[in-house]
Parts: structure tokens; sequence; C-alpha cells
């Protein structure tokens, strides 16, 4: 997903996969590129020969098998293959993780909840939850992530599931002015103590500012559960991970959508 995990799937076996453990992923566009663009700028030929070379489309495993996706499986090469022989930054968009999954059910069960409204996928990784609410009729998208390798995917996976693409913004969004949104999304988001603070207020100003309505999908991470903003949480649904995404996730057994309301 999105920026970074602290995440200890496959450990003994997962060499690329490793390397996903990173702890900061808090890097801006490249100077002299537009971070906002339509999905399809993201398609560069030799970039999207390599995803579809090296990831699996598949809809199974999750708790949405009505989306498909580009991600790495242990049928991919690189699922297996040494981290450093990996030609691109560190692949959080080719995980389906939890907190996205639970966010991305929740919306497909309950469509009033996104029907014409804007919707941000804050760290959007391989961009579920923003095909979620297309599918669910949301009338504005941004999906943002701060890897343009994310970008592409996310593209390469509105086409999976025949959508027309939305825009995606390629950037730290914290460090950007706020924009108005009905509705903003995140998953997996709180894995660092730092990073969580961070978000909290952002989090926080956007309420107050908009009155946008945020909802957070976590499965547990203690970083989450120990945080102060468990005081502001109203808890939503909780959905049990199916046995493919417990085993990814170091044995987490449910996941959670959370009702931010500060």
């Amino acid at each position: 997903m999105a920026l970074s995990l602290g995440w200890k799937a496959h450990r003994n076996h997962c060499g690329l996969l490793l390397q996903v453990l990173r702890s900061s992923g808090l890097l801006l566009f490249p100077c002299g590129q537009c971070p906002w663009r339509g999905a399809g700028s993201f398609l560069d030929p030799e970039i999207k020969a390599f995803l579809e070379e090296n990831t699996e489309v598949t809809s199974s495993g999750s708790l949405t098998p009505e989306i498909q996706l580009r991600l790495l499986t242990p049928r991919c090469k690189f699922w297996w293959e040494r981290a450093d022989l990996w030609p691109h930054s560190d692949p959080y968009w080719a995980i389906y993780w939890p907190g996205g999954q639970a966010l991305s059910r929740y919306l497909l069960d309950n469509p009033d909840v996104v029907r014409g409204k804007s919707v941000l996928d804050l760290g959007s990784g391989c961009g579920a939850t923003a095909i979620a609410a297309k599918m669910s009729g949301a009338s504005r998208i941004l999906a943002n992530d701060i890897d343009p390798i994310a970008g592409m995917a996310i593209t390469l996976n509105c086409e999976l599931n025949r959508l027309n693409p939305f825009p995606i913004l390629i950037q730290n969004i914290l460090n950007l002015e706020q924009d108005k949104w009905d509705l903003v999304v995140l998953g997996d988001m709180f894995y660092d103590e730092d990073l969580a603070d961070s978000l909290h207020q952002w989090l926080k100003k956007c309420f107050w500012t908009y009155r946008t309505r945020v909802l957070i999908g976590d499965p547990g991470r203690p970083q989450f559960s120990g945080h102060s903003i468990q005081h502001y949480l109203h808890k939503v649904v909780e959905y049990s991970l199916l046995e493919p995404t417990r085993q990814e996730n170091s044995g987490l057994t449910t996941s959670t959508v959370w009702d931010f309301q500060p």
C-alpha cells in the first residue's frame, strides 16, 4: 500500500518483500515532474510491460473478489528474488493490505457512503479502495501515493476492472494545502509513530475545516491500537480476513473500519 508498513510477511522465503519492511517512505515525486496527473499519463510502455510481466492478475484470497488487481504473488519471480534485484522503489502497491481490504469491502457493501460524493484515497497503493469507491458511484476520486510506480499500477488496475481512470496524485499530500473532500479513506497507514502523529493532525484539520468524513482501515497494528487517535474513533465494521491474507500478514485475523470523529 501505500507509504510503508512494518510488515513481516514470509520472512524466511521472500527476498523482495523483505525490502518492503522499510520504515520511511515520505519521498516526493522527482523534481520537475507534475505530481497530479490523469491516470493514463502514468503508462510508460516499458514500465507497463515490466509490471504486466512481473505481477499476477488475481481476485482471490481477499475480501473483495469482485475487484481484480495486479499483485505480487508466490507465482511471481520477484516474490522469491533478492530484494536488490527489483529495479524500482519498494512495491508496496503490489500487496493488497488488510486495512485496504476492509475499507474496499465496506464501500462495496454500502455504496450510499460514497455515491455522488468526492473521495480522497490517501496512500492508495494498488488503488483498490479508490476502485471500490468508483464502483459504488463516487462522483470525484483522487488516488494519492508517493510512488510513481503505484500510479502506473493503479491505472492498470482500473483497466482490469473496466473503469475509466481517475486522477492520481504522486506526492506526500500531508505537505500540501488541504482540499475539500466529502470523504477521506486511508488503510494501513498507521505503521510508524511519527507518521501516525502527522496523520492525526492532518485528519483533524481536514475534519474541522471541511467537515470531511474520515474512514480508517486497520487490522490492529500496535502503532494504531496504541495511538491517541483511538479516543476519537467509532467502530463501523470488523471483517474476518481470509487465510491467504492472514498468512501474508503475520497471522492477523481481522481488519476493522473506523470512523474518525474528533
